[in-house]
């Protein structure tokens, strides 16, 4: 095992984290306290701080389970990462953290943290699902009773969209310093998005109100876009035995994490930055390309391997990725179907992106479950499928490997009576999952779901739910899948799109 060394922990107090000294002052509120935010910006900012300083330190907003805020307050603020690989794991301990509380909890306190002078960046990890918009137009969700509540309750608000806009409410009637809202969640153009749906909150409250809170966020905040990459997995027993045994210390919320990262980010900031260049984080004005090789070849791929895994049993992506039939899908997909719709940003080998996406979903020491990727697909998908379909339907073609990748969530999160997708898609977590349910129940066929859920309901959006190819194609696919099984659908396809005659696929790149 390799281990990076680890200065200044406590002597006197074996098996407890003591923080050496004391942090930078806080300068970054950040939502969504969870693994991903703690293995990547967090990490970035401990490296521009260590490099250059600033008081850059991050207040961490958990939403509602105190677990993540308990143990950091009892660890002073600190946690382990454990980069995790075939070779071994090295470990390091973040240094940036000065507070963490959660929101469910201090409502109250959210504001106030967002609005204090102090504060220059609120950033954001709180997954698709937490920016309570409707994914078939994009827009803010004005039914959703979150939603309806932080516009009834100034003083409480329960979304990240109402909090960020009641704590610059604070800030305009207080002392009106600049602030940006950092989105760092896998939405396209996440900061245009991000405004937008802050925009569409304000302008919903009583008349004096909106005009001030829309007049300060036109004229003293900023939305960057950003990209952000690495697998982070939840955290078990295991990493913390591991922690134990290697480190010599106890660590209640140790974070594993694959030893790739990637941020790409949007150089928009009102009220400055810290230099996480230092860190490794790339400044360019091409993160929307950056942006769909993430959320399409990336994101987009992996959902397909890990609904597929779960479908065929298997528990993890490696294990899932193994299988000949399930990588082939996958390459097809990537190469075929998502890529055609990508800009690729100048510099960007394709072929060495692709090859080094499939080394680290191999990755067996990490062991991501199939479980986790394909969680929350209602939301995920939105943002991944319906371009490339679209785009290729246009062009005449079906795109056989985007269908069967709906069919396959379908298949996970809401099986037809009689069918059993088994124990890993039983537990991946959906917030649609009550509706597909219902709809799935009272279906005939598969091709009856699929045009309940994507042409009446608009789960991909309004202009999927017009396209009866890409619909029957996905009825067809659940139908084959409840009855003769995941690996003969996965056959359908990847038959039927090698027969597909397509135009010479030329992808649109960015010139340097």
């Amino acid at each position: 095992m390799t281990s990076s060394s680890t200065p200044g922990l406590s002597s006197a107090i074996p098996g407890i984290l003591r923080r050496p000294a004391v942090p930078a002052a806080p300068g970054i509120v950040h939502l969504g306290l969870g693994n991903f935010h703690r293995a990547h910006q967090a990490v970035y900012t401990d490296a521009a701080v260590t490099a250059h300083g600033g008081d850059w330190g991050i207040i961490g907003v958990a939403s509602r389970s105190t677990a993540i805020p308990d143990a950091m307050h009892a660890q002073d603020m600190l946690y382990t990462v454990v980069e995790i690989s075939p070779g071994g794991s090295k470990f390091s301990l973040p240094r940036v953290h000065t507070d963490a509380f959660t929101a469910a909890a201090n409502p109250d306190r959210v504001i106030t943290a967002i609005g204090d002078a102090g504060t220059r960046i609120v950033s954001l990890t709180v997954t698709e699902n937490g920016y309570n918009y409707t994914p078939a137009t994009g827009s803010l969700n004005l039914q959703d009773p979150a939603i309806q509540h932080d516009l009834a309750n100034p003083g409480t608000p329960r979304t990240p969209i109402g909090q960020i806009v009641r704590g610059l409410q604070h800030r305009s009637r207080t002392h009106a310093e600049p602030v940006t809202i950092l989105s760092c969640d896998n939405l396209a153009d996440n900061g245009h998005h991000t405004q937008r749906l802050v925009r569409e909150f304000a302008s919903r409250l009583p008349p004096a109100e909106a005009g001030e809170a829309l007049a300060f966020i036109d004229t003293r905040t900023s939305f960057p876009s950003s990209m952000v990459d690495r697998i982070v997995p939840a955290t078990t027993d295991h990493y913390r035995s591991l922690v134990a045994s290697e480190r010599g210390y106890s660590d209640r919320i140790p974070v594993p994490a694959e030893p790739f990262t990637m941020w790409i980010v949007e150089d928009n900031f009102i009220a400055g930055r810290p230099t996480w260049e230092d860190g490794g984080a790339v400044f360019s004005d091409e993160v929307a390309g950056y942006e769909q090789l993430k959320v399409r070849l990336l994101n987009g791929t992996h959902s397909l391997i890990a609904y597929l895994g779960a479908l065929t049993g298997a528990v993890t992506i490696p294990d899932s990725v193994s299988h000949p039939a399930i990588e082939l899908a996958a390459r097809s997909v990537l190469q075929n179907e998502y890529l055609p719709s990508v800009t690729v940003p100048s510099g960007v080998d394709v072929d060495a992106y692709e090859e080094q996406l499939f080394s680290r979903w191999r990755n067996t020491a990490l062991g991501h479950r199939t479980s986790q990727v394909g969680s929350d697909g209602s939301v995920k998908l939105r943002q991944r499928i319906p371009l490339p379909a679209l785009q290729m339907l246009d062009d005449g073609r079906t795109p056989q490997l985007l269908a069967l990748t709906t069919a396959a969530y379908l298949a996970c999160i809401a099986p037809l009576p009689g069918f059993d997708p088994g124990p890993q898609a039983h537990a991946m977590e959906d917030p649609a999952r009550g509706l597909l349910a219902g709809l799935a129940a009272g279906s005939r066929s598969g091709q009856d779901f699929a045009r309940k859920v994507l042409g009446d309901h608009h789960l991909l959006g309004q202009e999927l739910a017009e396209r009866d190819e890409f619909i029957l194609r996905t009825g067809e696919f659940i139908d084959i899948i409840h009855s003769a099984g995941t690996l003969a659908a996965v056959a359908e396809a990847s038959t039927a799109a090698s027969l597909t005659s397509a135009p010479s696929l030329q992808t649109t790149r960015s010139t340097p």
